[in-house]
């Protein structure tokens, strides 16, 4: 049986991935990064939780992480995220402007990425640095 909350798949097989495929996986494992981060902080009305996740997984708001995570990120990840943000989209942001949905399709590329390649201390690394300023945004 395949252990699909722990997929690790090969070189070849994440070369047949396109960007957004990278970017549809790695935007679910944000959004379940975020979600259980805002969990932990003791945000248990349904309304709070639904809205502390909400601004943290907007494109805005992805695009103001990605700043923080850009000096942290090596050749190889930069180049992934460089992939993604640069990504041709067909869908335009409700809010924010289009680079920053850019931003954030980057950035949701490489968590998807780095998921795929089971990195996940990377991933929590990554989303430590993004959460370790916002302690205490999320009331």
């Amino acid at each position: 049986m395949t252990d699909y909350l722990n997929l690790q798949l090969s070189e070849k097989e994440l070369r047949g991935i396109s960007n957004l495929g990278l970017a549809h996986i790695g935007d679910c494992v944000y959004e379940l990064l975020v979600r259980s981060w805002v969990l932990s902080q003791g945000r248990s009305t349904n309304r709070g939780l639904h809205e502390n996740t909400v601004a943290m997984v907007s494109a805005t708001a992805q695009a103001a992480a990605m700043e923080k995570l850009r000096p942290l990120l090596t050749e190889e990840e930069q180049a992934v995220f460089r992939r993604g943000r640069n990504t041709r989209v067909n869908s335009l942001p409700k809010n924010g402007s289009v680079g920053a949905y850019h931003t954030a399709t980057g950035l949701e590329c490489l968590f998807g990425w780095l998921y795929l390649i089971g990195r996940r201390d990377r991933v929590n690394e990554l989303f430590a640095a993004i959460v370790e300023t916002s302690k205490g945004s999320a009331d």
